[in-house]
Protein backbone atom coordinates (compact mmCIF):
# COMPACT_ATOMS: atom_id res chain seq x y z
CA UNK A 1 0.00 0.00 0.00
CA UNK A 2 1.18 3.53 -0.63
CA UNK A 3 -0.11 6.63 1.14
CA UNK A 4 0.09 10.12 -0.38
CA UNK A 5 0.63 12.71 2.36
CA UNK A 6 2.42 12.47 5.70
CA UNK A 7 0.18 14.58 7.90
CA UNK A 8 -2.04 13.11 10.64
CA UNK A 9 -4.37 11.40 8.13
CA UNK A 10 -1.49 9.69 6.34
CA UNK A 11 0.27 8.52 9.48
CA UNK A 12 -2.87 7.34 11.25
CA UNK A 13 -3.86 5.35 8.14
CA UNK A 14 -0.37 3.81 8.04
CA UNK A 15 -0.46 3.06 11.77
CA UNK A 16 -3.75 1.17 11.49
CA UNK A 17 -2.69 -0.78 8.37
CA UNK A 18 0.57 -1.91 9.97
CA UNK A 19 -1.35 -2.93 13.08
CA UNK A 20 -3.86 -5.15 11.23
CA UNK A 21 -1.74 -6.49 8.36
CA UNK A 22 0.14 -9.20 10.35
CA UNK A 23 -3.19 -10.66 11.50
CA UNK A 24 -4.52 -10.61 7.96
CA UNK A 25 -1.41 -12.35 6.58
CA UNK A 26 -1.57 -15.00 9.31
CA UNK A 27 -5.23 -15.76 8.58
CA UNK A 28 -4.63 -15.95 4.84
CA UNK A 29 -1.63 -18.25 5.27
CA UNK A 30 -3.85 -20.88 6.91
CA UNK A 31 -5.69 -21.58 3.63
CA UNK A 32 -3.40 -22.86 0.87
CA UNK A 33 -1.19 -19.82 1.00
CA UNK A 34 -4.19 -17.62 0.12
CA UNK A 35 -3.75 -14.63 -2.19
CA UNK A 36 -0.06 -14.34 -1.27
CA UNK A 37 0.79 -17.62 -3.05
CA UNK A 38 2.40 -15.79 -5.97
CA UNK A 39 4.70 -13.83 -3.70
CA UNK A 40 6.12 -16.67 -1.61
CA UNK A 41 9.89 -17.11 -1.70
CA UNK A 42 11.50 -20.16 -0.06
CA UNK A 43 8.31 -20.77 1.91
CA UNK A 44 8.27 -17.27 3.47
CA UNK A 45 5.46 -14.76 2.90
CA UNK A 46 6.18 -11.21 1.72
CA UNK A 47 4.93 -9.09 4.61
CA UNK A 48 2.74 -6.21 3.36
CA UNK A 49 4.53 -2.87 3.26
CA UNK A 50 3.26 0.69 3.65
CA UNK A 51 5.09 3.47 1.81
CA UNK A 52 4.35 7.13 2.54
CA UNK A 53 5.04 9.79 -0.13
CA UNK A 54 5.23 13.47 0.84
CA UNK A 55 5.61 16.57 -1.36
CA UNK A 56 7.74 18.39 1.23
CA UNK A 57 11.18 17.16 2.30
CA UNK A 58 9.94 16.86 5.89
CA UNK A 59 7.03 14.87 7.40
CA UNK A 60 4.02 15.56 9.67
CA UNK A 61 2.04 18.08 7.59
CA UNK A 62 -0.18 20.41 9.62
CA UNK A 63 1.21 19.12 12.92
CA UNK A 64 4.50 20.76 11.95
CA UNK A 65 3.18 23.64 9.82
CA UNK A 66 -0.33 24.33 11.16
CA UNK A 67 -0.29 23.94 14.96
CA UNK A 68 0.36 27.20 16.82
CA UNK A 69 3.95 27.53 18.13
CA UNK A 70 2.69 28.09 21.68
CA UNK A 71 0.75 24.79 21.64
CA UNK A 72 3.66 22.33 21.83
CA UNK A 73 1.54 19.70 23.60
CA UNK A 74 -0.53 19.22 20.41
CA UNK A 75 2.68 18.31 18.56
CA UNK A 76 3.38 15.38 20.90
CA UNK A 77 1.51 13.20 18.42
CA UNK A 78 4.71 13.37 16.33
CA UNK A 79 6.20 10.82 18.76
CA UNK A 80 3.50 8.30 17.74
CA UNK A 81 4.04 9.04 14.05
CA UNK A 82 7.80 8.55 14.48
CA UNK A 83 7.23 5.10 15.98
CA UNK A 84 5.13 4.20 12.93
CA UNK A 85 7.76 5.53 10.50
CA UNK A 86 10.49 3.51 12.20
CA UNK A 87 8.62 0.24 11.70
CA UNK A 88 10.48 -2.08 9.34
CA UNK A 89 7.41 -2.34 7.11
CA UNK A 90 6.93 1.43 6.77
CA UNK A 91 9.00 3.68 4.49
CA UNK A 92 8.88 7.47 4.10
CA UNK A 93 9.75 9.20 0.82
CA UNK A 94 9.76 12.99 1.20
CA UNK A 95 10.48 15.52 -1.55
CA UNK A 96 8.19 13.60 -3.94
CA UNK A 97 5.35 15.64 -5.45
CA UNK A 98 2.63 13.19 -6.47
CA UNK A 99 0.85 14.60 -9.51
CA UNK A 100 4.09 16.18 -10.77
CA UNK A 101 7.05 13.89 -10.06
CA UNK A 102 4.96 10.74 -10.31
CA UNK A 103 1.31 10.33 -11.30
CA UNK A 104 -1.49 8.70 -9.32
CA UNK A 105 -1.86 6.17 -12.15
CA UNK A 106 1.83 5.22 -11.92
CA UNK A 107 1.37 4.64 -8.19
CA UNK A 108 -1.68 2.47 -8.87
CA UNK A 109 0.40 0.38 -11.27
CA UNK A 110 3.11 -0.05 -8.62
CA UNK A 111 0.92 -0.82 -5.56
CA UNK A 112 -2.07 -2.97 -4.73
CA UNK A 113 -3.73 0.04 -3.06
CA UNK A 114 -3.18 3.80 -3.01
CA UNK A 115 -4.53 5.99 -0.17
CA UNK A 116 -4.77 9.74 -0.86
CA UNK A 117 -4.27 11.66 2.40
CA UNK A 118 -2.72 14.90 1.21
CA UNK A 119 -5.09 17.21 3.06
CA UNK A 120 -6.34 20.67 2.13
CA UNK A 121 -3.72 23.06 0.82
CA UNK A 122 -6.06 25.46 -0.97
CA UNK A 123 -7.70 28.59 0.48
CA UNK A 124 -11.39 29.41 0.39
CA UNK A 125 -11.81 32.89 -1.08
CA UNK A 126 -14.08 35.62 0.30
CA UNK A 127 -15.33 36.62 -3.14
CA UNK A 128 -15.34 40.36 -2.38
CA UNK A 129 -13.73 43.31 -4.19
CA UNK A 130 -10.23 44.18 -3.00
CA UNK A 131 -9.27 40.77 -1.57
CA UNK A 132 -6.20 40.76 -3.84
CA UNK A 133 -4.85 43.99 -2.31
CA UNK A 134 -1.53 44.01 -0.43
CA UNK A 135 -2.27 43.52 3.26
CA UNK A 136 -4.85 40.76 2.72
CA UNK A 137 -3.72 37.20 3.54
CA UNK A 138 -5.31 33.80 3.93
CA UNK A 139 -4.91 32.47 7.47
CA UNK A 140 -3.34 29.28 6.07
CA UNK A 141 -0.56 31.36 4.49
CA UNK A 142 -0.06 33.52 7.58
CA UNK A 143 0.14 30.42 9.80
CA UNK A 144 2.52 28.84 7.28
CA UNK A 145 4.68 31.97 7.43
CA UNK A 146 5.23 31.88 11.19
CA UNK A 147 5.55 28.08 11.17
CA UNK A 148 8.16 27.89 8.40
CA UNK A 149 6.10 26.37 5.57
CA UNK A 150 8.42 26.62 2.54
CA UNK A 151 5.77 28.07 0.19
CA UNK A 152 5.03 30.88 2.68
CA UNK A 153 8.53 31.95 3.65
CA UNK A 154 8.41 34.98 1.30
CA UNK A 155 5.08 36.28 2.65
CA UNK A 156 6.42 39.44 4.36
CA UNK A 157 3.14 40.58 5.99
CA UNK A 158 2.95 44.32 6.66
CA UNK A 159 2.47 44.72 10.41
CA UNK A 160 2.79 48.50 10.44
CA UNK A 161 -0.89 49.31 11.10
CA UNK A 162 -2.49 49.51 14.53
CA UNK A 163 -5.57 47.37 13.78
CA UNK A 164 -5.79 43.91 12.22
CA UNK A 165 -9.08 42.26 11.26
CA UNK A 166 -9.44 38.48 11.18
CA UNK A 167 -12.45 37.10 9.30
CA UNK A 168 -13.67 33.85 10.85
CA UNK A 169 -13.99 32.77 14.47
CA UNK A 170 -12.54 29.26 14.54
CA UNK A 171 -9.49 28.09 16.47
CA UNK A 172 -7.13 29.04 13.63
CA UNK A 173 -8.42 32.63 13.77
CA UNK A 174 -7.70 32.70 17.52
CA UNK A 175 -4.23 31.21 16.96
CA UNK A 176 -3.45 34.05 14.55
CA UNK A 177 -4.81 36.68 16.96
CA UNK A 178 -2.77 35.24 19.82
CA UNK A 179 0.45 35.22 17.79
CA UNK A 180 -0.14 38.83 16.67
CA UNK A 181 -0.67 40.01 20.27
CA UNK A 182 1.54 37.69 22.37
CA UNK A 183 4.48 39.27 24.22
CA UNK A 184 7.73 38.53 22.45
CA UNK A 185 9.16 36.83 25.56
CA UNK A 186 6.49 34.13 25.21
CA UNK A 187 7.03 33.61 21.48
CA UNK A 188 10.81 33.43 21.92
CA UNK A 189 10.34 30.20 23.88
CA UNK A 190 8.46 28.48 21.02
CA UNK A 191 9.50 27.00 17.68
CA UNK A 192 8.20 30.03 15.74
CA UNK A 193 10.59 30.85 12.91
CA UNK A 194 13.26 33.50 13.38
CA UNK A 195 12.08 35.71 10.45
CA UNK A 196 8.55 35.75 11.93
CA UNK A 197 9.92 36.54 15.38
CA UNK A 198 11.92 39.46 13.99
CA UNK A 199 8.90 40.81 12.08
CA UNK A 200 6.65 40.53 15.16
CA UNK A 201 9.28 42.35 17.24
CA UNK A 202 8.74 45.37 14.94
CA UNK A 203 4.96 44.95 14.72
CA UNK A 204 2.74 47.98 15.30
CA UNK A 205 -0.43 45.88 15.61
CA UNK A 206 -2.09 46.75 18.93
CA UNK A 207 -5.71 45.73 18.29
CA UNK A 208 -7.19 42.61 16.69
CA UNK A 209 -10.87 42.21 15.79
CA UNK A 210 -12.13 38.66 15.21
CA UNK A 211 -15.18 38.91 12.96
CA UNK A 212 -17.99 36.38 12.42
CA UNK A 213 -21.20 36.48 10.36
CA UNK A 214 -23.34 34.90 13.12
CA UNK A 215 -23.58 35.33 16.90
CA UNK A 216 -21.90 34.18 20.12
CA UNK A 217 -23.94 30.94 20.24
CA UNK A 218 -22.65 29.91 16.78
CA UNK A 219 -18.97 30.79 17.25
CA UNK A 220 -16.71 28.01 15.89
CA UNK A 221 -13.80 28.09 18.38
CA UNK A 222 -13.44 26.09 21.60
CA UNK A 223 -13.36 27.24 25.23
CA UNK A 224 -9.62 26.56 25.66
CA UNK A 225 -8.68 29.00 22.89
CA UNK A 226 -11.03 31.73 24.18
CA UNK A 227 -9.65 31.31 27.72
CA UNK A 228 -6.12 31.77 26.33
CA UNK A 229 -7.22 35.04 24.72
CA UNK A 230 -8.92 36.25 27.91
CA UNK A 231 -5.76 35.55 29.93
CA UNK A 232 -3.28 36.78 27.31
CA UNK A 233 -0.66 38.99 29.04
CA UNK A 234 -0.73 42.69 28.16
CA UNK A 235 -4.01 42.33 26.22
CA UNK A 236 -7.54 43.31 27.26
CA UNK A 237 -10.82 42.06 25.78
CA UNK A 238 -13.08 44.62 24.07
CA UNK A 239 -16.54 43.21 23.35
CA UNK A 240 -19.79 44.84 22.23
CA UNK A 241 -22.41 44.26 24.93
CA UNK A 242 -25.30 44.50 22.46
CA UNK A 243 -23.97 41.42 20.63
CA UNK A 244 -24.94 39.32 23.66
CA UNK A 245 -28.61 40.32 23.95
CA UNK A 246 -30.74 37.26 24.70
CA UNK A 247 -27.70 34.97 24.99
CA UNK A 248 -28.05 34.39 28.76
CA UNK A 249 -31.60 33.13 28.22
CA UNK A 250 -30.41 30.67 25.56
CA UNK A 251 -27.80 29.06 27.86
CA UNK A 252 -30.13 26.46 29.40
CA UNK A 253 -30.74 24.79 26.02
CA UNK A 254 -27.09 24.54 24.98
CA UNK A 255 -25.02 21.33 25.13
CA UNK A 256 -22.34 21.40 27.85
CA UNK A 257 -19.23 22.32 25.77
CA UNK A 258 -21.13 25.09 23.97
CA UNK A 259 -22.62 26.28 27.28
CA UNK A 260 -19.17 26.58 28.93
CA UNK A 261 -17.83 28.51 25.95
CA UNK A 262 -20.80 30.89 25.85
CA UNK A 263 -20.68 31.48 29.61
CA UNK A 264 -17.01 32.45 29.34
CA UNK A 265 -17.74 34.95 26.53
CA UNK A 266 -20.71 36.38 28.44
CA UNK A 267 -18.64 36.83 31.58
CA UNK A 268 -15.80 38.47 29.61
CA UNK A 269 -18.17 40.81 27.78
CA UNK A 270 -20.65 41.83 30.46
CA UNK A 271 -19.32 41.21 33.99
CA UNK A 272 -17.41 43.93 35.81
CA UNK A 273 -13.99 42.36 36.54
CA UNK A 274 -12.43 42.26 39.97
CA UNK A 275 -9.94 44.91 41.06
CA UNK A 276 -6.86 42.89 40.07
CA UNK A 277 -8.23 42.07 36.63
CA UNK A 278 -9.39 45.66 36.14
CA UNK A 279 -5.89 46.89 36.83
CA UNK A 280 -4.40 44.32 34.45
CA UNK A 281 -6.74 45.43 31.69
CA UNK A 282 -6.13 49.13 32.27
CA UNK A 283 -2.36 48.61 31.99
CA UNK A 284 -2.58 46.47 28.83
CA UNK A 285 -1.27 48.12 25.67
CA UNK A 286 -2.98 45.59 23.34
CA UNK A 287 -6.65 44.74 22.81
CA UNK A 288 -8.76 42.12 21.07
CA UNK A 289 -12.43 41.44 20.64
CA UNK A 290 -15.04 39.38 18.86
CA UNK A 291 -17.29 41.24 16.43
CA UNK A 292 -20.46 39.28 15.71
CA UNK A 293 -23.17 39.59 13.04
CA UNK A 294 -20.74 40.95 10.44
CA UNK A 295 -19.80 39.79 6.90
CA UNK A 296 -17.12 41.23 4.59
CA UNK A 297 -18.45 43.30 1.68
CA UNK A 298 -15.28 44.94 0.38
CA UNK A 299 -11.63 45.47 1.26
CA UNK A 300 -11.04 49.21 1.13
CA UNK A 301 -7.91 50.52 -0.56
CA UNK A 302 -5.70 53.49 0.28
CA UNK A 303 -5.84 56.56 -2.05
CA UNK A 304 -3.17 55.07 -4.33
CA UNK A 305 -5.18 51.82 -4.47
CA UNK A 306 -1.98 49.94 -3.71
CA UNK A 307 -2.79 48.41 -0.35
CA UNK A 308 -5.41 47.77 2.33
CA UNK A 309 -6.73 50.74 4.29
CA UNK A 310 -9.85 49.20 5.80
CA UNK A 311 -12.73 46.77 5.43
CA UNK A 312 -16.45 47.31 4.83
CA UNK A 313 -18.64 44.94 6.84
CA UNK A 314 -22.30 44.16 6.28
CA UNK A 315 -24.39 44.08 9.45
CA UNK A 316 -26.41 40.85 9.79
CA UNK A 317 -29.31 39.57 11.84
CA UNK A 318 -30.07 35.93 12.59
CA UNK A 319 -33.01 33.91 11.37
CA UNK A 320 -33.62 30.81 13.47
CA UNK A 321 -31.69 29.78 16.54
CA UNK A 322 -28.89 27.52 17.72
CA UNK A 323 -26.47 25.82 15.30
CA UNK A 324 -28.94 26.14 12.42
CA UNK A 325 -29.35 29.93 12.66
CA UNK A 326 -28.80 31.75 9.37
CA UNK A 327 -27.16 35.17 8.89
CA UNK A 328 -29.37 37.56 6.90
CA UNK A 329 -28.27 40.98 5.63
CA UNK A 330 -29.93 44.02 7.21
CA UNK A 331 -28.79 46.50 4.54
CA UNK A 332 -26.55 48.34 7.01
CA UNK A 333 -22.77 48.49 6.60
CA UNK A 334 -19.89 49.72 8.74
CA UNK A 335 -16.30 50.54 7.83
CA UNK A 336 -13.33 49.54 9.98
CA UNK A 337 -9.92 51.17 9.45
CA UNK A 338 -7.17 48.55 9.32
CA UNK A 339 -4.01 47.72 7.40
CA UNK A 340 -4.07 43.94 7.77
CA UNK A 341 -6.93 41.57 6.91
CA UNK A 342 -6.56 37.83 7.48
CA UNK A 343 -9.20 35.54 6.03
CA UNK A 344 -9.74 32.49 8.23
CA UNK A 345 -12.85 31.12 6.51
CA UNK A 346 -11.52 27.64 5.78
CA UNK A 347 -9.12 25.46 3.85
CA UNK A 348 -10.06 23.36 0.83
CA UNK A 349 -8.59 20.30 -0.86
CA UNK A 350 -7.44 20.42 -4.48
CA UNK A 351 -7.42 17.59 -7.04
CA UNK A 352 -3.87 16.42 -7.83
CA UNK A 353 -4.95 14.32 -10.81
CA UNK A 354 -7.63 15.01 -13.45
CA UNK A 355 -8.83 11.39 -13.22
CA UNK A 356 -9.98 11.79 -9.60
CA UNK A 357 -13.76 11.98 -9.05
CA UNK A 358 -13.61 15.35 -7.30
CA UNK A 359 -16.52 17.35 -5.89
CA UNK A 360 -15.32 20.92 -6.39
CA UNK A 361 -18.20 22.39 -4.34
CA UNK A 362 -17.44 20.31 -1.23
CA UNK A 363 -13.70 20.13 -2.15
CA UNK A 364 -13.49 16.39 -1.44
CA UNK A 365 -12.79 13.23 -3.41
CA UNK A 366 -16.08 11.37 -3.88
CA UNK A 367 -15.90 8.31 -1.67
CA UNK A 368 -17.80 5.74 0.33
CA UNK A 369 -16.17 5.09 3.73
CA UNK A 370 -12.83 6.06 2.19
CA UNK A 371 -13.26 4.00 -1.01
CA UNK A 372 -12.86 6.38 -3.96
CA UNK A 373 -15.84 6.06 -6.29
CA UNK A 374 -15.33 4.13 -9.52
CA UNK A 375 -11.64 3.47 -8.77
CA UNK A 376 -10.88 0.03 -7.33
CA UNK A 377 -7.76 0.06 -5.14
CA UNK A 378 -7.92 3.83 -4.62
CA UNK A 379 -8.83 5.22 -1.18
CA UNK A 380 -8.77 8.53 0.68
CA UNK A 381 -8.58 9.68 4.30
CA UNK A 382 -8.45 12.90 6.29
CA UNK A 383 -9.72 16.24 5.02
CA UNK A 384 -9.62 15.06 1.41
CA UNK A 385 -12.27 12.52 2.46
CA UNK A 386 -14.45 14.64 4.76
CA UNK A 387 -13.61 18.30 4.17
CA UNK A 388 -11.57 20.42 6.63
CA UNK A 389 -13.45 19.71 9.84
CA UNK A 390 -12.62 18.51 13.33
CA UNK A 391 -9.42 18.18 15.32
CA UNK A 392 -6.57 15.65 15.15
CA UNK A 393 -8.63 13.04 17.02
CA UNK A 394 -11.38 13.37 14.38
CA UNK A 395 -8.81 12.77 11.64
CA UNK A 396 -7.47 9.75 13.53
CA UNK A 397 -10.88 8.08 13.64
CA UNK A 398 -11.70 8.75 10.00
CA UNK A 399 -8.27 7.47 8.93
CA UNK A 400 -8.73 4.28 10.96
CA UNK A 401 -12.08 3.83 9.16
CA UNK A 402 -10.39 4.10 5.76
CA UNK A 403 -7.76 1.54 6.79
CA UNK A 404 -10.55 -0.81 7.90
CA UNK A 405 -12.31 -0.37 4.54
CA UNK A 406 -9.09 -1.32 2.74
CA UNK A 407 -8.51 -4.44 4.85
CA UNK A 408 -12.17 -5.42 4.48
CA UNK A 409 -11.77 -5.23 0.69
CA UNK A 410 -8.75 -7.53 0.94
CA UNK A 411 -10.78 -9.97 3.05
CA UNK A 412 -13.65 -9.96 0.56
CA UNK A 413 -11.36 -10.22 -2.45
CA UNK A 414 -12.64 -6.98 -4.00
CA UNK A 415 -9.08 -5.68 -3.67
CA UNK A 416 -6.99 -8.08 -5.72
CA UNK A 417 -3.64 -8.77 -4.05
CA UNK A 418 -2.91 -11.98 -5.94
CA UNK A 419 -0.59 -10.29 -8.45
CA UNK A 420 2.92 -9.26 -7.44
CA UNK A 421 3.38 -5.49 -7.45
CA UNK A 422 6.83 -3.83 -7.48
CA UNK A 423 5.94 -1.03 -5.04
CA UNK A 424 8.65 1.51 -4.26
CA UNK A 425 11.15 -0.31 -6.48
CA UNK A 426 9.50 0.84 -9.71
CA UNK A 427 8.67 4.30 -8.31
CA UNK A 428 12.31 4.80 -7.28
CA UNK A 429 13.40 4.03 -10.86
CA UNK A 430 10.90 6.58 -12.24
CA UNK A 431 12.04 9.26 -9.79
CA UNK A 432 15.71 8.67 -10.54
CA UNK A 433 15.01 9.01 -14.25
CA UNK A 434 13.22 12.30 -13.53
CA UNK A 435 15.98 13.71 -11.35
CA UNK A 436 14.00 13.59 -8.10
CA UNK A 437 15.91 12.60 -4.96
CA UNK A 438 13.58 11.33 -2.22
CA UNK A 439 14.24 12.06 1.45
CA UNK A 440 14.10 9.01 3.71
CA UNK A 441 12.96 9.07 7.34
CA UNK A 442 16.57 8.68 8.51
CA UNK A 443 17.39 11.78 6.39
CA UNK A 444 14.58 13.61 8.21
CA UNK A 445 16.00 12.52 11.55
CA UNK A 446 19.28 14.21 10.62
CA UNK A 447 17.37 17.42 9.83
CA UNK A 448 15.47 16.98 13.12
CA UNK A 449 18.71 16.74 15.12
CA UNK A 450 20.09 19.89 13.47
CA UNK A 451 16.89 21.82 14.17
CA UNK A 452 16.84 20.76 17.82
CA UNK A 453 20.50 21.71 18.18
CA UNK A 454 19.96 25.11 16.56
CA UNK A 455 16.97 25.72 18.84
CA UNK A 456 18.90 24.76 21.97
CA UNK A 457 21.59 27.28 21.06
CA UNK A 458 19.07 30.14 21.21
CA UNK A 459 16.87 28.84 24.06
CA UNK A 460 14.06 27.52 21.83
CA UNK A 461 12.72 23.95 21.50
CA UNK A 462 13.60 23.98 17.79
CA UNK A 463 14.82 26.33 15.05
CA UNK A 464 13.38 25.06 11.77
CA UNK A 465 15.51 24.82 8.68
CA UNK A 466 14.14 26.61 5.67
CA UNK A 467 13.58 24.30 2.71
CA UNK A 468 12.19 25.46 -0.60
CA UNK A 469 12.37 22.96 -3.43
CA UNK A 470 14.36 19.95 -4.59
CA UNK A 471 17.56 22.00 -5.00
CA UNK A 472 17.00 24.02 -1.83
CA UNK A 473 16.50 20.80 0.05
CA UNK A 474 19.78 19.32 -1.17
CA UNK A 475 21.62 22.38 0.15
CA UNK A 476 20.03 21.82 3.59
CA UNK A 477 20.86 18.13 3.50
CA UNK A 478 24.48 19.01 2.80
CA UNK A 479 24.39 20.93 6.07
Amino acid sequence: VCIVGSGPAGFYTAQQLIKVFPVWVMLESISTLGPFSTSVHSGVFDIPAVDIYERLPVPFGLVRFGVAPDHPEVKNVINTFTQTARQSRCSFYGNVDVGTDVSVEELRQAYHAVVLSYGAEGNRTMGVPGEDLAGVHAAKDFVGWYNGLPSCRQLRPDLSSETAVILGQGNVALDVARVLLSPLDILKMTDITQPALEALAESQVRRVLIVGRRGPVQVACTVKEVREMVNLPNARPEMVGADFEGVAEALKDLPRPRKRLTELMLKTALEVPGEKEQQRRSEASHAWGFRFFRSPVEILADPERSRTAGIRLAVNRLEGSGEGARAVLTGEVEDVTCGLVISSIGYKSLPIDPSLPFDSRKAIVLNNMGRVQRAAGLYCSGWLKTGPTGVIATTMNNSFDTARSLVEDMDLGTLDVSVVKPGSQSVAALLEKRGVKPVTFSDWEKIDRVELSRGEAVGKPREKLSVTDHNGHRQEMAL
